[in-house]
């Protein structure tokens, strides 16, 4: 048994359709510009964020986050699309939880029932609530793989690829995440490669050295993006990591 419709509500839904589709097009544009605005007015050039300031303007912050309480991506979105929508809520509940615990020196001293900053379960999306590791590790790494997502996503540390001062969105998340990589592994902050024979590069291609070496090895990817390519024989060191908060 099956219900069969009227033809003339067939008709109306079908023009429905396209005008629900633009009005969630909209909405998402919409509140990434309001993250969009946060980011360029807290967020300078090298990633360094004035929290201070940003904590008087929460409400704003919070805005967006209603918008992501409520928003649920759907599969039929591109994926350049959901891997901007996610990356986006990362960063944005990164951030609010740092606000929460703010004046702090570290997400590192962030603690919940024993529990690490990023396996609090408070990042709530489409009225789910996730971890910042479900987002990371079971969404983005998993679901919408690209290497470039670890200059995406920002843990609110030193040593962290820089946070962005600008929301990512569909169209612009492949040009972005390609100019930040290239951006970080040319930072002598975070990766140091004149030595061409013995470079000495962040912990994150070690942590997820899996996600960089699909295709090649380590010193392979690195000189995808590297000014100056290093020896591919090159011995590697990792960087101590800094963890104290990325702000001024």
């Amino acid at each position: 048994m099956y219900l069969r419709l009227n033809p003339q509500i067939k008709i109306i839904m079908k023009k429905l359709i396209p005008i629900i589709a633009l009005f969630i097009s909209v909405t998402v544009s919409a509140q990434t510009s309001v993250f969009n605005g946060l980011l360029s007015k807290h967020v300078d050039a090298k990633g360094n964020v004035n929290y201070k300031a940003l904590k008087k303007d929460e409400t704003t912050l919070d805005t967006y986050i209603a918008y992501l309480e409520k928003t649920s991506p759907s599969s039929s979105w591109s994926k350049n699309k959901q891997m901007a929508f996610w990356i986006n809520a990362y960063n944005a509940y990164t951030i609010k939880l740092i606000l929460n615990n703010y004046p702090i020196k570290s997400i590192m001293k962030i603690k919940k029932k024993g529990k690490s900053a990023w396996k609090i379960p408070f990042a709530v999306v489409g009225g789910k609530t996730y971890t910042l590791d479900h987002i990371e590790h079971n969404i983005l790494r998993k679901k919408l793989f690209d290497p470039r997502i670890h200059v995406g996503v920002n843990c609110a540390s030193g040593s962290c690829p820089k946070l962005h001062n600008k929301a990512f969105t569909a169209s612009n998340v492949d040009g972005e995440l390609e100019k930040l990589m290239k951006q970080f592994i040319n930072d002598p902050k975070r990766n140091k490669l004149k030595k061409k024979s013995t470079i000495h590069i962040s912990e994150i291609f070690n942590w997820f050295k899996g996600d960089f070496t699909k295709k090649g090895s380590v010193v392979d990817y690195i000189n995808k993006y590297a000014n100056e390519p290093v020896d591919a024989d090159a011995k590697i060191h990792h960087l101590p990591y800094d963890w104290n908060l990325n702000g001024k």
